[in-house]
């Protein structure tokens, strides 16, 4: 679960077709081939259009997107292993515990099976990830090891 489409993916129609997607398929240590075989993974955005341009970015998935959508579209995958919950809005709709996104990713191990939460590799969370160096020394390697466990190479 990521958060929207942005300007760039709104445009090709294709998921995570921007700087955003690569950092996240070298996080996940997946090719672009690999990580678009539907047959392997399914990309569900926590809102399913381009929010629009605010004063600081996009602005965030529309609110009633993903009640209205996500379970209906989650019923059509019952064979899922393993959810990624990339970035706070998709952890705030699924958790809806009080931490923060820090303590979550710190904490991801509380999540799993069933979770494993990410923060929005978008180049705008560059200062995160170079006060956080913790998570691409601790949490990516095992990210990586989950899911290359879990798909069909």
């Amino acid at each position: 679960m990521g958060q929207a489409p942005g300007t760039r993916v709104h445009r090709s129609g294709i998921p995570w077709d921007d700087a955003s997607g690569k950092r996240l398929r070298e996080w996940m240590g997946t090719e672009s081939s690999l990580f678009y075989d539907q047959s392997q993974i399914a990309i569900v955005p926590i809102g399913f259009c381009y929010p629009g341009k605010g004063r600081s970015g996009d602005l965030p998935p529309r609110p009633e997107c993903a009640p209205m959508w996500h379970a209906a579209v989650l019923d059509t995958m019952p064979k899922i292993k393993l959810t990624l919950l990339v970035g706070q809005y998709a952890q705030n709709y699924y958790l809806r515990d009080k931490l923060n996104l820090t303590q979550r990713v710190r904490g991801f191990c509380q999540y799993l099976p069933e979770y494993f939460v990410l923060p929005h590799p978008s180049p705008r969370n560059n200062l995160w990830l170079a006060k956080n160096p913790w998570f691409e020394e601790e949490v990516l390697p095992i990210l990586q090891a989950r899911i290359a466990g879990l798909l069909t190479l």
